[in-house]
């Protein structure tokens, strides 16, 4: 099991100097990938009353330009969204930023994408919000192929490229695509098409059923379940130190190809001790994780 640790968004800041030497702590303890997460615009609260979610006043750094800095200040790990809202983005964009960002950081990006639960940023992005389920498969339908070839001719039901391509390609002429979600409608796309899937529970019975659901699906597409991944999250805030080995030894009996650490939640005041929490979690956690 590959152990990442979820960039701290809303509690690190934006001084370029503090996020460098958290990511290269991050590698240097050994910790396989950095997973980030993407909301482009947070909602104004003021016009919103219960609103329930990130806001206008929470910091999240853009995916793709943090990448692109990561990949400069680090040399091996591997970076991750969990998720990039993908529906509410262009299609063709998205395939560019990302081939750039795999160039760049020598092969190293893994892209978890999600249909999202915010209609405030599809609105404002001008995309449609009712069909980002469907049309996110075609998405990544596009994307595999603006990566894997110089130039393309694609006829679907929302995009039309017609004999153009992206340059520079990905380092490998393809990006892993890892689904985020819980709908059956997802386990069934990761089970056809993704590359991996991104739990967010505890490793109890509906999770063993979810992860056989899409094993399942995989099987009748002709797919070798094998080849499908499992990163589910250990959010620390939720799980008392007391059950976290439980918690990584459940996903890894279940099959768990990789696990995250979100330190986020916990009141940490700096950064630094960020970065002391998940060098302690880490060496708790080894022991499970490779017993």
């Amino acid at each position: 099991m590959r152990i990442g640790a979820v960039f701290p968004q809303t509690e690190i800041g934006d001084d370029p100097t503090v996020i460098r030497a958290w990511a290269r702590a991050v590698e240097d303890m050994g910790y396989r990938h950095i997973l980030a997460f993407d909301h482009v615009l947070g909602a104004g609260v003021g016009t919103r009353p219960g609103w329930r979610g990130y806001t206008s006043d929470d910091t999240f750094h853009e995916p793709f330009v943090l990448f692109g800095y990561l990949a400069a200040v680090t040399s091996e790990i591997e970076l991750t969204t969990g998720v990039l809202v993908l529906p509410q983005r262009q299609t063709a964009l998205v395939a560019k930023q990302a081939a750039e960002v795999d160039v760049l950081s020598g092969g190293r990006l893994r892209l978890g994408v999600g249909v999202g639960w915010n209609q405030v940023e599809y609105d404002a992005l001008g995309e449609s919000f009712t069909d980002r389920g469907v049309r996110s498969e075609e998405q990544v339908e596009l994307l595999r192929a603006l990566w894997a070839d110089s130039a393309i001719t694609f006829d679907g039901r929302w995009h039309r490229v017609d004999n153009a391509g992206i340059k520079p390609l990905p380092v490998r002429r393809r990006i892993p695509v890892w689904f985020g979600g819980n709908a059956d409608a997802t386990l069934r796309r990761v089970g056809r098409v993704g590359d991996g899937w991104l739990p967010q529970r505890a490793p109890d019975d509906t999770a063993r059923r979810m992860l056989e659901r899409v094993r399942e699906y995989a099987t009748a597409a002709g797919r070798s379940a094998e080849e499908i991944g499992f990163e589910p999250r250990l959010t620390l805030a939720r799980v008392p130190a007391a059950d976290r080995p439980g918690f990584v030894g459940g996903w890894r009996d279940l099959g768990a190809t990789h696990l995250c650490v979100n330190t986020m939640g916990l009141g940490l005041a700096h950064p630094d001790e960020h970065i002391r929490v998940l060098r302690e979690v880490l060496r708790t956690l080894e022991p499970v994780v490779r017993p």
